[in-house]
């Protein structure tokens, strides 16, 4: 498949690949002067530099379009709470912005613009976002809703979003709109009985079903879909079939898995463990002392807990990565099998479905901010694997790592980025 070959179901105005940076909530969340979202342009510069075209973020559709008495003309950013967060991915916030949020996202809209790119609209709502307010009433309004409306609600929104995006003349930036980030990892999965504990997938089914329809009916002119962070490749005929992409998310962890089943990371009992404490920094606090920082609504809101995040600020990355680096040999074929398992599993859908296939997030999984691993020699190789599979495949779009945007220390292998993002843009991994 050449450059000049789109994938079936992709609109004439759009692209034929798109390259996708991951900015999610942090567009927003790190505004302030010195933090890496505080001139959009710049970011968007930078972003064209490496050679992405699209832009992948939460655009807020309930807090800004939601039925809510909440006012989004001064929304008051901050940090977790205390120290907590330093030294975490995407949590490392300075906080103390205030913005206006239609206003914001008009200003990331009008950049993209300027600078060439689309964007991929979605919603992290129903996982972080709300955690990064200065009060409780954006995550109390969204668990106000009931379970089983929370799709057709966020696909309103959505849709109104898109409504307002277009009454500005904005309407060709948008590659595809999602009704939300992983609906598997979120509390949409409390919809139909479903529960992150049981099943996830098939409960939900009908609900996304609808949302999907709607958003398609509102605005049959933009693709609508779903999204999924842990796809069911074994069984997919749990998710819908009326998405116009086939957006989903691999991470394969595998070595990374291990050493947070061994040092005890997601423990909610017994933490930490002598394991853990043997990768801690000389300077780590005592648990007792850094819990009760965050207030409870906010860890609520976030989904992560405080040993997650004690974890993650405190752990020694030399050790950290060490202690993968001498293991990942055990675990290098599992890892890239599950790269191409998946891979050809959802192809196969995306296929059956006439649908294209976008990666939107991969590869490994969520590491501690500083630590090097994924970004490293090894971490790059299992992604350059992943994204020669991706163009062996004919994916519409696909980002080369989550970790490749202005938030993380990743952002600085520009000529890496460069280099995989022309193969991606050529459809050859040789180009």
């Amino acid at each position: 498949m050449t450059v000049t070959e789109r994938p079936r179901g992709v609109p004439a105005h759009l692209p034929p690949r798109l390259t996708i940076s991951l900015w999610d909530f942090t567009w927003y969340t790190q505004t302030m002067p010195g933090e890496p979202f505080a001139d959009l342009d710049a970011a968007f510069a930078e972003a064209v530099d490496r050679g992405y075209n699209t832009v992948r973020i939460c655009a807020m559709p309930f807090l800004l379009f939601g039925d809510h008495g909440i006012d989004t003309t001064a929304l008051r950013l901050t940090k977790i709470g205390g120290e907590v967060g330093v030294r975490t991915r995407w949590y490392d916030v300075a906080g103390g912005a205030v913005i206006d949020g239609r206003a914001h996202l008009l200003a990331l809209l009008r950049a993209a613009e300027r600078h060439g790119c689309y964007v991929i609209l979605s919603s992290w709502e129903y996982q972080q976002s709300p955690a990064f307010l200065e009060g409780p009433e954006w995550y109390e309004a969204l668990m106000a809703v009931e379970p089983d409306d929370r799709h057709r609600v966020m696909a309103q929104a959505m849709a109104d979003l898109v409504q307002w995006v277009k009454d500005h003349g904005l309407g060709d930036r948008i590659a595809y709109a999602e009704i939300h980030n992983e609906v598997d990892l979120s509390r949409l999965a409390l919809a139909g009985g479903g529960s992150q504990q049981e099943d996830p997938y098939w409960p939900q089914r009908p609900f996304l079903t609808d949302g999907v329809d709607l958003m398609r009916q509102r605005h049959p002119d933009v693709l609508a879909t779903t999204c999924y962070g842990i796809p069911p490749h074994l069984d997919l005929g749990a998710v819908p079939d009326n998405g116009q992409v086939a957006h989903f998310h691999v991470y394969v962890y595998g070595v990374l898995g291990a050493i947070e089943r061994w040092a005890g990371v997601r423990a909610r009992e017994g933490f930490p463990s002598d394991q853990l404490r043997s990768l801690l920094r000389e300077d780590a606090p005592d648990v007792a002392s850094y819990q009760g920082q965050v207030d409870p609504w906010r860890l609520s809101a976030t989904g992560i807990s405080t040993s997650m995040f004690y974890t993650y600020d405190w752990v020694d990355t030399t050790r950290w990565d060490n202690w993968l680096y001498e293991r990942y040999g055990q675990w290098r074929e599992a890892m890239l099998q599950a790269i191409d398992d998946r891979l050809t599993a959802l192809d196969l859908f995306a296929r059956r479905h006439e649908a294209p296939l976008v990666i939107g997030e991969g590869w490994i999984g969520y590491t501690p901010l500083l630590a090097e691993f994924e970004d490293g020699p090894v971490g790059r190789t299992l992604a350059e694997h992943a994204i020669t599979r991706c163009i062996e495949r004919g994916a519409w779009g696909a980002v080369l790592g989550s970790n490749s945007a202005p938030h993380h220390p990743g952002w600085q292998n520009v000529d890496w980025q460069r280099r995989w993002n022309r193969r991606l843009l050529a459809a050859d991994p040789t180009a």
